[in-house]
């Protein structure tokens, strides 16, 4: 059924699709422009203010334009700083207008197709029907939950005002707009100032916003702002409060982690909301509800990328939402959530620690626990998708004073009572993705050579069971054993049967059901005709049985555990919180430079967030697909550069010390020497210190060269570029700053 909805001939699926692939693009874009406002545009000084107050002006400008123009016109000053704004921020300008009109454009495309749906446009659909596919029932939700992103994000990365002196600008310097351009002014509408954050600069836009008041209504007016289907905003909310939309509970069996296996779907609900605040504001037995499946041990949503957000404070001013959240604070709870957690941390980092030491993984130990190992990978992932999330900042921290307040206590609380050490969470961290790294590594190895195992695994079985039939006939008999035609005619038929055997998906199940069969006939036999007193004999039976069991093992692994593995594994909500890690990853590099193979798994697990904008990118085979990747991985692969810099940093911190032991402290020895001087000059103690820092550096350099090529997201980071090139950073660094320090001039000269 998901099939044919996404099929090329269904249009109704592939117009919602286009539409929720554009959406990702569209975030993307905003993520990206965030680097690039113009300064000037935020008149951030008093200067800057009083030179371009006049050029650079919000929405009142509208109300005066004309007089504005004209009085810009009269002054030459004022008209060649119309011109340098012109002439150097045009096209950034059209670049920033593009992106706020393709939002609006989103929204547009978003109702003008439900009105097609509900209009009877697409044949044998309706918004029921679309609602009741699989593949329909997401993209819906995906679509309004976009757009919700997309005024968040935009409001966060670019302040209102700012918004508005760029449309502004835009309004009077782009010649790529005519005056039948009517789109303007409605994406002037949606995206004026919402009053909140507009004390805000570019740079500090995902930061803390404990200093901007928060503005009434907000963002409920905000997202009312271009109306959206109420019965389809309903059907939204309806699907992702009651199913599973995303079939994660599979995933995650059992019941006290379904908050886990809800927690993306609970990120897209939170956003959602905001299109219907009455919920938010009166329904309080729905969102007592949506609190005891979603947030009943958990109360920071990560929405979208690693944008975290706390209920704390950003539920405060909806009062059924508030209220709802209460027993989720209520201190009873709050210590028993942090004694599970903080007992679940201490238990893994045992297990995991163990199981990561040479030689406790291997092939045949994880075929025989593969439940197990999965298992224990789950608990992890929970327990630090949990812990890192409840111990950080989250992106937008927003609310009121006393709601801000609160929001620290509890945090505060939440790390004293798990006994918070981030060395020790991030040793987890490190475990866990090493060892999901190589569980897939094995996986992978196993699957690829399925084939080759099972016919190899059944050759063996064959030849042994024919081996015993033969002994037992008199034909190769084991030493001096009594010939038994009954149980040669027995393993004949056991090597009948396991010739049978078949691994094809369609047979699997009757195929493991047959081993199992054969493999207690073979025990049966043994015991009952007591076989075991040849030990020929014994040792083909055992064999045997090992290969039959290795078979089982074999059609026992699927591609659904790979898949299951990559769900589990799920990072994407650290994209931004990570990187408050990076002074640890990099304290613990300088300790152990051999660190850096186990971070390159940490590296792996943070490029699996890239699938989230892109599986739809994929899906509807977008042009913009490439360019949606090479952003996202960038950003990763800019992350692994600046955390693995330290190396290159630490290699010159050493330099600089031999060299001042070389120049300052080694002596230079003379042509002759009195041999009672000789021990003088040998300065034993501080050439050892030389050979120590010497070979130091060696251990750093071998500690990036170690890690392999890494392929983050469309990005390889070669090890020996990655040191190359942060050696030449470091080495210019070092250079400038000598230059800057040494050398001096005489500015009457």
């Amino acid at each position: 059924m998901a099939a044919e909805f996404l099929a090329e001939n269904n249009v109704c699926g592939q117009t919602i699709l286009q539409i929720v692939a554009e959406g990702n693009t569209i975030i993307c874009e905003l993520l990206r422009l965030k680097e690039f406002i113009p300064e000037v545009f935020c008149l951030k000084t008093k200067e800057e203010q009083q030179k371009y107050g006049e050029i650079i002006m919000d929405f009142s400008y509208f109300q005066i334009s004309d007089a504005q123009e004209a009085r810009i016109e009269a002054d030459e000053k004022l008209q060649a700083l119309d011109e340098e704004i012109r002439e150097n921020y045009l096209v950034i300008l059209n670049r920033f207008y593009i992106v706020f009109e393709s939002i609006h454009k989103y929204i547009k495309e978003l109702n003008t197709f439900l009105d097609e749906l509900n209009g009877g446009m697409f044949i044998q659909q309706s918004m029921e029907k679309v609602f009741q596919d699989e593949e329909g029932k997401q993209l819906m939700c995906e679509a309004l939950y976009l757009y919700g992103v997309m005024l968040l994000v935009v409001d966060l990365q670019i302040p209102g005002l700012v918004r508005e002196r760029l449309l502004v600008a835009y309004n009077r310097y782009s010649a790529l707009k005519t005056d039948g351009d009517s789109n303007i002014d409605e994406v002037c509408k949606l995206l004026r100032s919402t009053g909140y954050n507009d004390g805000s600069t570019a740079s500090s836009a995902l930061s803390s916003f404990a200093a901007v008041k928060k503005t009434q209504n907000y963002p409920e007016d905000y997202f009312g702002r271009v109306p959206v289907n109420p019965v389809y905003v309903e059907m939204v909310i309806g699907r992702l409060r009651s199913d599973d939309v995303y079939n994660q509970i599979s995933v995650y069996p059992l019941p006290e982690h379904r908050s886990t296996a809800l927690a993306n779907q609970a990120g897209m609900l939170y956003v959602c909301l905001f299109f219907a605040t009455n919920m938010l504001h009166n329904q309080a037995s729905r969102m007592r509800e949506i609190v005891d499946k979603f947030f009943s041990d958990n109360w920071i949503v990560s929405f979208y990328m690693g944008i975290t957000v706390n209920l704390l404070n950003a539920w405060d001013p909806f009062k059924a939402a508030k209220s709802a959240m209460l027993n989720t604070f209520d201190s009873g709870n709050l210590k028993e959530i942090c004694s599970k957690q903080k007992r679940s941390m201490e238990t893994l980092l045992n297990r995991t620690r163990s199981i990561l030491k040479e030689g406790n993984l291997t092939e045949q130990k994880l075929l025989d626990n593969i439940p197990k190992v999965t298992a224990l990978i789950r608990e992890c992932n929970i327990t630090v998708r949990w812990v890192m999330l409840h111990t950080g900042q989250p992106v937008i921290d927003v609310g009121s004073a006393a709601s801000l307040k609160k929001c620290r206590q509890v945090k505060e609380l939440i790390e004293s009572d798990i006994d918070f050490k981030g060395i020790e969470f991030f040793e987890l961290l490190l475990n866990t993705a090493q060892l999901e790294v190589k569980i897939r590594e094995i996986l992978k190895r196993l699957l690829d050579e399925r084939q080759e195992r099972w016919d190899s695994f059944k050759k063996e079985a064959c030849e042994r069971v024919q081996d015993l039939a033969d002994a037992y006939s008199g034909e190769k008999p084991f030493g001096k054993m009594k010939k038994n035609d009954s149980l040669s005619k027995w393993f004949l038929n056991i090597g009948r049967e396991i010739t049978k055997l078949s691994n094809e998906d369609k047979e699997l199940s009757v195929s493991g059901r047959n081993i199992i069969q054969l493999i207690q006939a073979l025990e049966e036999v043994q015991d009952f005709h007591d076989l075991s007193k040849n030990m020929q004999v014994k040792q083909n039976m055992v064999e045997t049985r090992q290969y039959l069991q290795q078979m089982f093992h074999t059609i026992s692994i699927k591609e659904d555990d790979l898949i299951n593995l990559q769900l589990i594994g799920d990072f994407s909500y650290a994209w931004r919180l990570i990187d408050s890690y990076t002074p640890m990853m990099q304290e613990n590099i300088k300790k152990q430079p051999s660190l850096v193979i186990k971070l390159r798994s940490t590296f792996l697990k943070l490029a699996s967030a890239l699938e989230i904008p892109l599986l739809r990118l994929n899906q509807a085979e977008s042009e913009d697909l490439i360019d949606v990747s090479k952003y996202y991985s960038n950003e990763l692969a800019n992350f692994v550069r600046k955390v693995v810099q330290i190396i290159p940093e630490t290699m010159f911190t050493i330099l600089a010390q031999i060299i001042d032991l070389q120049t300052n402290v080694i002596k230079q020895i003379p042509m002759r020497l009195e041999k009672e001087k000789l021990k003088e000059y040998a300065q034993l103690d501080e050439r050892f210190t030389i050979a120590k820092l010497t070979y130091s550096v060696s251990t750093f350099t071998e500690g990036i060269l170690a890690m392999k090529t890494t392929l983050v997201g469309v990005v390889a980071l070669d090890p020996k570029q990655l040191l190359e090139d942060g050696i030449r950073k470091e080495f210019v660094k070092n250079v400038s700053d000598a230059f800057h320090t040494n050398l001096t001039f005489n500015a009457k000269a």
